[in-house]
C-alpha cells in the first residue's frame, strides 16, 4: 500500500490553521520542488521589511495565479525548478542582504514566509546568529 505524502500547501495551511508541527512545516520545504520565476537573469524576488524574498510556488497553478496580478499575466512565464533546501542553503547565502523564501504568496490564505532565521537559512547569513539570552545561551 502506498503511503500519501503530505504536500508543502499541506503543512501550509496546518500551520495557518494553528496545527501541526512548525519543524515539519520547515523539512516539507527543503524536500518540495518549487517554481521560482526568471526575470532578467535572475530568480524573481521582492524586498520588503529589510529581506529579499525568494518567491517560490508550490505548483504551476499557483505560479499562474502569480503571474496574472504580478507578471506576464496570461502569457508563460519562464521558471526554473529548484528544490527547497538549495534555495534556502545555496540561493539565499549568495545574497548580498538578509535573505528568505516567500511561497505562493499570490495566494492570501495559502501563503507562507520562511525568514532568514536560524533553523531555516544557514547559521552565517541567519540574522538571529548573534542573539543570546540572559544565560549567554544562543535563543532560538
Amino acid at each position: 500500500m502506498e503511503q500519501s505524502r503530505t504536500t508543502l500547501a499541506e503543512r501550509i495551511a496546518e500551520r495557518r490553521a494553528g496545527i501541526g508541527d512548525p519543524r515539519a512545516l520547515v523539512g516539507e520545504m527543503r524536500r518540495s520542488i518549487l517554481l521560482v520565476p526568471v526575470s532578467g537573469g535572475g530568480l524573481w524576488s521582492a524586498r520588503s521589511g529589510g529581506v529579499r524574498w525568494i518567491c517560490g510556488f508550490t505548483d504551476e497553478a499557483a505560479l499562474a495565479r502569480f503571474a496574472l496580478r504580478h507578471g506576464p499575466g496570461d502569457r508563460p512565464m519562464d521558471y526554473a525548478a529548484l528544490l527547497g533546501a538549495r534555495i534556502v542553503d545555496e540561493v539565499v547565502p549568495s545574497l548580498d542582504e538578509p535573505g528568505g523564501l516567500a511561497v505562493d504568496i499570490a495566494d492570501e490564505d495559502g501563503s507562507m514566509f520562511f525568514p532568514p532565521v536560524t533553523g531555516i537559512v544557514p547559521d552565517g547569513v541567519a540574522v538571529d546568529r548573534g542573539v543570546r539570552d540572559e544565560e549567554g545561551r544562543r535563543e532560538r
